[in-house]
């Protein structure tokens, strides 16, 4: 265990708390670890464009090429930031124990829903749902960080903004003012972070897999499964939770257009033993109970 673990972090508190969290779990079994802070993308030097690398992630790209450049050796994500299909060379190391998955709303003062009220979000996912619930409601873009996005709330006249709870209470800024959305299907992978690694670099992969949480393991791979089938490299309003009881598993998966006003939803019990092709095969049920139609009309609105 003479090898020093360089963790990659971008320096948001969230991506901090991820990485100490990480680094703590790696030093109570032993190992060496550092962290490194990692410059945006343009700062470091890569030969090979990052289309043909694989590298997608307007989240992750930044530790993607930092990792494939030797910078840093693993990097910790929030899951459902991270692109379907990793860059060449980089493999998926470990699922940490999931978190909530619940999106909250918060809000400043009590809100009447019947009324005409303003939702911040920077989810497509999160305002077509809403749309699809609330179709009276204006939304509005938001982007930033948890504190930034906290503090635009604060800073501007919007009823409320949308987040995941996840993210507030491992940073404790969750507002005392919130209200959780069960109603609202997650992210794929909402509430769970992921370690990353070189697919050469067995030594990382060895520490890094005794980080593994097996359920959350198994729950994610179908969601992200059925993300992946979906999309086909397309972003897309697109909800999926996964949830294990007993030797099942209970999956709830939705697409919903645009501007919320068509929805598919799809629910389904499969066995914990065949979760290999079931991510797959419900999207490809979704798809043909209309979803491939659905997608055609998002990937023209969003090309338009």
């Amino acid at each position: 265990m003479n090898k020093v673990i360089r963790i990659g972090t971008r320096d948001s508190q969230l991506a901090l708390w991820q990485a100490h969290t990480v680094e703590k779990q790696l030093e109570s079994l032993g190992y060496k670890t550092q962290l490194v802070p990692v410059k945006a993308t343009g700062d470091l030097k890569l030969d090979t464009p990052l289309y043909e690398l694989g590298i997608t992630g307007i989240f992750t790209k930044t530790l993607d090429v930092a990792m494939l450049n030797n910078s840093i050796d693993i990097a910790v994500h929030s899951m459902k930031d991270v692109p379907t299909a990793l860059p060449k060379g980089i493999v998926q190391a470990a699922v940490l124990k999931r978190a909530n998955t619940l999106d909250i709303i918060a809000t400043k003062k009590a809100i009447n829903y019947a009324k005409p009220c303003t939702i911040a979000t920077g989810s497509l996912r999160r305002k077509a749902q809403w749309l699809h619930k609330f179709p009276h409601h204006t939304l509005v873009d938001l982007r930033g960080n948890v504190n930034t996005r906290l503090q635009k709330l604060k800073d501007n006249p919007w009823d409320g903004a949308i987040f995941a709870k996840a993210g507030l209470e491992r940073i404790d800024v969750l507002p005392e003012g919130y209200t959780s959305l069960d109603w609202m299907t997650p992210a794929p992978a909402q509430g769970a972070m992921v370690v990353v690694a070189l697919e050469k670099d067995l030594f990382c992969l060895e520490a890094t897999q005794k980080l593994n949480d097996t359920p959350s393991q198994i729950c994610t791979q179908i969601e992200r499964d059925f993300l992946r089938t979906l999309e086909g490299g397309c972003t897309a309003p697109i909800g999926a939770l996964a949830k294990i009881s007993g030797d099942k598993i209970q999956f709830k998966g939705c697409l919903f257009s645009l501007d919320g006003s068509k929805k598919i939803e799809i629910e389904r019990t499969v066995s914990i033993h065949s979760i290999a092709q079931a991510g797959e095969d419900i999207a490809k049920e979704l798809l043909g109970a209309g979803g491939a139609i659905l997608m055609k009309e998002i990937k023209i609105n969003m090309n338009s």
